[in-house]
């Protein structure tokens, strides 16, 4: 099938590949434009756009998408695939391509409709997340469905790590899908807008967390907003800011006068508003991941510490 690209971010390099390697006919890949990246601020390629060079597909980048000549865009494509762009495509671009958009999204519409599926179905405590293909249209992550496949979400895994898995799902639900409706076999679903739910963009705002949340939430937010923007706390003993990248839940105890949320007992042990967590790995301001005992040992952390919320100005480490 000869196809038109979209996609921008490191999820949609999975499916771009997969789609090379079963031999569709990539007429181009678009991306948004190359941006400055980390502390230097070099400008860097997209990962679509290098996926694309490494595979000799011809590129563009796209400012704004709909202002560029649809002819460009489609040429003989049949259809155009969605993943990870970044830009909303407008009704006349939609109508372009004879067989229309579709998108590959993660979650299991029509839940978790927006931009961030991934981060807040780990947030949430979901036990089970997926991709869907779905065709797009003028509204919101809400066209018919055309596949859907379900995994576990695993109890120490972070959204980077479950992000990561979900594009290589979507990769091969994808050749699936267009094989599947390339013959006909194909009946795409339309979906239950009474069932969906928001998956809002995160902010640098969403760093600060709060210890008088139960356990569960309190590591449920760890792993869902790592790593970015990440849950981020300061270390008092230290005036030291620190990112939280894994963590597990020990027991249920309460806080206690002696024992309030925040409070740093042994072994890197946090009291919460209900339970207690373990903290497993961390990032000190600056500086890579760690385990908690080596980070703990290099500040010789006795308890009682404790950790205190970020300002509300404060900024938290960019991607």
């Amino acid at each position: 099938m000869k196809l038109t690209y979209f996609g921008t971010g490191e999820f949609a390099v999975a499916p771009l590949k997969a789609l090379h390697e079963s031999g569709h006919e990539i007429i181009v890949a678009v991306s948004q434009p190359d941006r400055p990246v980390g502390r230097g601020q070099s400008v860097a390629p997209t990962a679509v756009h290098a996926a694309a060079d490494s595979l000799g597909i011809r590129h563009i980048q796209a400012q704004d998408v709909n202002a560029i000549p649809t002819r460009d865009l489609i040429d003989s494509a049949e259809l155009c695939v969605v993943v990870a762009f970044g830009q909303k495509i407008g009704a006349e671009l939609l109508r372009a391509p004879p067989r229309g958009f579709i998108n590959i999204h993660g979650s299991l519409l029509p839940k978790y409709r927006g931009a961030a599926p991934i981060q807040w179905a780990v947030i949430n405590g979901e036990i089970e997340t997926g991709v869907t293909i779905f065709q797009l249209n003028e509204k919101w992550d809400a066209g018919p469905i055309w596949s859907m496949r379900a995994t576990p979400v695993g109890a120490l895994e972070t959204a980077d790590e479950l992000h990561d898995r979900l594009s290589l799902i979507g990769a091969h639900l994808l050749i699936e899908t267009l094989h599947a409706y390339s013959t006909g076999a194909l009946q795409p679903q339309v979906q239950d807008a009474s069932q969906s739910t928001r998956a809002r963009k995160l902010t640098r705002a969403d760093s600060a967390l709060d210890w008088a949340l139960p356990a569960k939430q309190v590591v449920n937010r760890i792993h869902g907003l790592w790593s970015w923007p990440t849950a981020t706390c300061v270390l008092a003993s230290r005036s030291e800011r620190v990112q939280f990248a894994r963590a597990c839940v020990v027991d249920d105890a309460p806080p206690t006068h002696e024992n309030p949320p925040g409070i740093i007992l042994a072994d890197g042990v946090v009291q919460t508003g209900a339970g207690r967590i373990r903290l497993m790995e961390v990032r000190p301001s600056g500086g890579k991941v760690m385990s908690w005992p080596a980070f703990a040992n290099g500040r010789r952390i006795s308890s009682p510490d404790h950790w205190l919320p970020i300002a509300d100005n404060e900024p938290s480490t960019s991607r």
